[in-house]
């Protein structure tokens, strides 16, 4: 009687055959857990007590075996993969990983309908790979990998990983400028000098009540914080401010254009204009009677 054949499969499963295979043409790769996310350090590497892997923002000289590091464990070595140091990861393992940019390509990770719609209206058509609430769109070319670059789209190059789920289909382009540009970040702008308007000083009209000039410092302060702590109603804040200032301080002559000058320059580093805070000193006198 003949005896039915073994079939011998990866000691791993499915996923580890899916890694040799991967590795076996050049692509560096990793397990991931459920979640879609790496395998924690070992104790040795917590905390990246080992100093790193090299490749990593700061190479060190880590050495383990084991897939620690995330992207940077990511291999093409099939004896590491296939290993003991790996075999606990794979029997858990939930997806295959591999690092985009150790190979010179880039993922455009779309993660809903309307980031695909705006790709498809934006960039190049290149490789794409359905996942499972979007798609990715593979380039060829490596660059910086960035998170949240816009609503839904994720860009997974160097120093990342993204999930291998399958070859994908159509030809495959060069990374275009467009995509390289979504990791660009505008310079913040400079923040202009405060812009010192000419606005009468009340003058005094008798002996100061505050006693000491720490009195009055202290109050400037406490109105500088509030201009500065406004998250809504930036122009009523900076109007009341003022008017507060004025009806605690305007009639002794304590007001000095330095004084003036601190509460413009919170109410314009707010993003009020030299006009407004103008009108609105103006407007305080105006009901103070001063």
């Amino acid at each position: 009687m003949t005896q039915p054949a073994t079939i011998r499969r990866a000691p791993g499963g499915p996923l580890l055959a899916t890694a040799l295979d991967l590795s076996a043409r050049a692509i560096p790769v990793l397990p991931l857990r459920a979640g879609k996310v790496p395998f924690g350090n070992c104790p040795a590497c917590r905390d990246n007590a080992c100093g790193g892997r090299p490749n990593m923002k700061t190479p060190g000289p880590c050495a383990c075996p084991r897939p620690c590091h995330a992207w940077a464990a990511a291999t093409t070595e099939l004896a590491l993969i296939a290993g003991s140091a790996w075999a606990p990861a794979w029997k858990q393992a939930a997806a295959v990983a591999y690092h985009p940019g150790g190979i010179g390509l880039t993922v455009v990770d779309l993660d809903h309908a309307d980031a695909i719609t705006w790709a498809r209206q934006t960039l190049p058509a290149t490789r794409t790979v359905p996942t499972t609430r979007g798609e990715h769109w593979i380039y060829r070319g490596a660059m910086q990998s960035a998170n949240a670059v816009r609503d839904g789209v994720d860009i997974k190059s160097t120093m990342a990983y993204a999930r291998w789920l399958g070859p994908g289909t159509g030809t495959m382009t060069d990374l275009p400028d467009a995509v390289r540009a979504l990791t660009v970040k505008e310079p913040s702008p400079a923040r202009p000098a405060p812009h010192m308007v000419s606005v009468s000083v009340p003058q005094g009209r008798g002996e100061c009540r505050h006693r000491t000039p720490a009195y009055l410092d202290r109050g400037i302060a406490m109105a500088e914080q509030r201009i500065t702590e406004a998250t809504s109603a930036v122009h009523a804040t900076v109007y009341r401010t003022f008017l507060a200032v004025l009806t605690a301080h305007g009639r002794c002559g304590c007001l000095t254009d330095a004084h003036i000058g601190r509460l413009f320059a919170a109410a314009q580093a707010k993003g009020e204009g030299p006009r407004h805070c103008n009108d609105a000193w103006t407007n305080a006198l105006t009901r103070l009677g001063l």
